[in-house]
């Protein structure tokens, strides 16, 4: 059990160690936020619904409440994350690797975002755990199978599931509206990107959230010497906490990420925004009871790729895409590898 927020702050002064790693959850927390939560309102600020600074305070403010609320209703995504992977085995060094992962994510995410580049930071996590798991145990003995595979389901239901039900949405907009003036509709357009985008910052909170307060979870046992391993309860601080931080760095701003993802790939309307949010929050709601881990920013960009293959082929900008692809792609053995040597480097230093 996590135990009371007065517990925690009597093992944060009394143990380095544990407060070490309190605090590079929270940097990753907060590195999220900053990097990949904008990712949520990228078609509001591209389609002009809203101005970039009300959108990224927008989507701070329902980041807070995804993670809040939609931890008490399911906490599937955290445990999943909780149990994936094998850290199991002497504490200190179990707790090495794990700082060591998260100082390989954050580095990952800072560089994506320097260069623009809308990364997967869900997958970021999962990679850089995944390869310090496999580095402190010595092989793939380190990677709990039954748990990495919902990881593959989510990969999968992402992507597909995003085109589809993004294409799916836009043509039935397209089917309501089709014999009613546009320009009659740009308000009520206007006001419903505002929603969707909120929307979307607030499962953004549910997904994202979910998976670093499970990797919290699990450096709170390994610094009490705990077995990490089972069912948990969340305590209430803890998503208080961690919904904040996020908000935090929600609140920051990423214009080069809203720039990738909302003006660059394809040129959309508000309509067309509005069908992109509707699409990625229902996808993400899904995967979320079901408790898969899926991509935030993998979600929004395939369902704006549906809403632009709804319009025409033609209109994706399918270079960017395929170098976005490619950097999901390279993600998973770039972040893990960086989170296996990083191990290495801190078991030298620090063991």
């Amino acid at each position: 059990m996590a135990g009371s927020f007065v517990l925690f702050l009597q093992d944060l002064t009394s143990n380095p160690a544990y407060a070490i790693t309190v605090f590079l959850v929270l940097a990753v927390i907060f590195v999220n936020g900053w990097t990949d939560a904008p990712n949520a309102i990228a078609t509001c600020v591209s389609t002009r619904a809203m101005r970039a600074r009300p959108a990224i305070l927008m989507a701070a403010v329902f980041n807070f409440f995804g993670v809040l609320i939609m931890t008490l209703v399911s906490a599937g995504v955290a445990e999943t994350i909780f149990n994936m992977v094998d850290f199991q085995g002497e504490s200190h060094s179990a707790l090495i690797a794990l700082c060591a992962a998260l100082f390989a994510i954050v580095i990952w995410a800072v560089a994506s975002w320097y260069y623009g580049i809308p990364t997967s930071e869900s997958h970021a996590l999962i990679a850089g755990i995944s390869g310090a798991a496999i580095a402190l145990q010595g092989g793939i003995s380190g990677i709990n199978g039954n748990e990495w595979i919902k990881v593959i389901y989510g990969l999968i239901l992402s992507v597909t599931l995003g085109f589809l039900v993004g294409w799916l949405v836009v043509k039935l907009v397209a089917h309501i509206f089709r014999d009613i003036d546009r320009r009659k509709t740009a308000g009520l357009f206007r006001g419903g990107q505002i929603v969707s985008a909120a929307a979307m910052a607030f499962m953004h909170g549910a997904q994202d959230g979910q998976k670093f307060m499970g990797v919290f979870m699990l450096g709170m046992f390994l610094a009490r010497g705990e077995n990490p391993s089972g069912a948990f309860d969340i305590p209430l601080w803890l998503m208080v906490l961690c919904s904040a931080v996020m908000g935090i760095g929600t609140s920051i701003g990423g214009y080069r990420i809203i720039k990738s993802v909302g003006m660059d790939m394809v040129k959309i309307k508000q309509w067309q925004g509005f069908s992109a949010d509707v699409a990625g929050s229902i996808v993400l709601l899904i995967a979320t009871l079901v408790g898969f881990p899926v991509s935030t920013t993998q979600t929004k960009t395939t369902a704006i790729m549906g809403v632009g293959a709804g319009k025409s082929i033609s209109s994706v900008r399918w270079d960017l895409v395929r170098n976005m692809a490619l950097t999901w792609l390279i993600t998973f053995p770039g972040c893990g590898l960086i989170g296996f040597l990083a191990v290495k480097v801190f078991e030298l230093l620090f063991v």
